[in-house]
């Protein structure tokens, strides 16, 4: 199956965008309201019709241009903000000049507002102060001389939308972030899973030859010479990674993208679906004669990957057996089925693990405990417990509830919480 890429687009402007859509139509009813009802107290009627059915099939014909910050282009908000202005500059020619100084209101009224918000929304808080500077411009010069009223209205306005322009610019800065965060964590992930998989086999198989080389001596040494290089330069690799560069839409205003790539299912995780599987049946090919396995005598059921992924941490665990503890040692596998959880126990009675041996392993890339073992059960929902006494052994209990998904659904709802 080839790979899938699933796009996700973050954008908490788009909300802004519709409802500027629905207060630029509330407004201009409003206006052509407000017109109406004290037509007959106006010198030029004429002059204020002609203009509010301009501003009617503007606001109309134009509600396409501010669904989204792509359509509303600069041509456009400078188009917007001229009609304010001149509806702003056109009220002392139709309206009586008592109502003008009495502080009437302007022919667009509180329309004009809709024009300086689309500034802000579009390009932040520098654009809001640009556009609202202006509209202050033009309702001083229509008024003739500042008044209280005046005064009070233009700075309501220029606040009002710098503060938005402000919250906006934060708002993408904060989208860009999450976005870079859950391709860093999505990356990481991805770089576990396969680090899991390398440990369990590469670099196992590496070490192996390189014991072996040394032990056997002439070109085989040569050999496990270079097979030990490779182990270094492999857990250097899957230790570090890479993560990709974060990508963004070209219009930053839509909001952040983030593509998560899907990898194809594995033969063996398609068939959750099909019931549980019987977590006995997993652990039975461990059992040997340095290896004791003790079960229920009942089938102890869990989710197929999860289970797969819980057997693979117990395969890692009795490989650190057999490597840290000598060939010597022997192991047990005690596994508890309870009402909520399922307990899988794995104690040798080896050396144990000297105190801070652990953060110094994964200091050095290997990476055994901490992603073939604790990475398996935290992509299932569950934990993992490593107790160590040097000289008395050491204990690996492994908790999975019994209600856990497999690793792609528990990875999905982390990502949603």
């Amino acid at each position: 199956m080839p790979r899938r890429e699933r796009v996700m687009r973050m954008s908490v402007e788009q909300p802004l965008w519709r409802a500027l859509t629905g207060y630029r139509v509330l407004t201009m009813v409003y206006a052509v309201g407000l017109f109406i009802s004290a037509c007959n107290k106006f010198e030029r009627p004429w002059l204020a019709v002609a203009y509010f059915a301009f501003l009617a099939g503007w606001t109309l014909v134009t509600l396409p241009k501010v669904a989204n910050a792509a359509s509303c282009t600069k041509r456009f908000l400078a188009a917007d903000l001229t009609v304010a202005l001149v509806g702003i500059l056109l009220t002392r020619f139709a309206d009586s000049t008592a109502r003008v100084e009495a502080g009437g209101p302007t022919l667009p009224s509180i329309w004009t507002a809709g024009a300086v918000l689309a500034f802000a929304i579009k390009g932040g808080w520098r654009w809001a102060a640009f556009a609202s500077t202006l509209v202050a411009v033009a309702n001083l010069l229509h008024r003739g001389a500042p008044t209280r009223d005046t005064i009070h209205n233009v700075l309501l306005v220029w606040v009002a939308s710098i503060a938005i322009g402000y919250v906006v610019e934060v708002a993408r800065a904060s989208e860009r972030t999450l976005a870079r965060a859950l391709e860093i964590e999505a990356a990481t992930r991805e770089r576990e899973r396969l680090a899991r998989d390398i440990h369990d086999s590469v670099l196992q198989v590496l070490a192996m030859v390189q014991r072996r080389g040394t032990a056997l001596g002439g070109e085989a040494a040569e050999l496990g010479r270079m097979a030990g290089e490779q182990e270094v330069a492999l857990r250097t690799l899957v230790s570090g990674g890479l993560v990709p560069v974060s990508r963004i839409s070209e219009d930053a205003a839509e909001g952040a993208l983030v593509r998560a790539v899907e990898e194809p299912d594995a033969p063996d995780t398609t068939d959750d679906a099909a019931g549980p599987l019987d977590l006995r049946t997993l652990l039975a090919p461990y059992a040997g004669a340095k290896v004791t396995l003790s079960e229920p005598g009942n089938p102890v059921p869990l989710v197929p990957s999860a289970a797969r992924e819980l057997a693979a941490a117990v395969g890692a665990a009795l490989d650190n057996v057999r490597k840290h503890a000598g060939d010597g040692a022997r192991a047990w596998i005690l596994v508890e089925d309870w009402p909520d959880e399922i307990i899988v126990t794995v104690r040798d009675d080896g050396p144990g693990i000297p105190e801070g041996r652990l953060a110094q392993a994964e200091g050095e890339g290997r990476l055994g405990v901490a992603l073939s073992i604790r990475g398996r059960l935290r992509d299932i929902g569950g934990t993992a417990e490593l107790i160590s006494v040097p000289g008395q052994g050491t204990e690996v209990e492994l908790k999975v509830p019994k209600a856990s998904e497999g690793p792609k659904d528990a990875r999905g709802k982390a990502e949603k919480r």
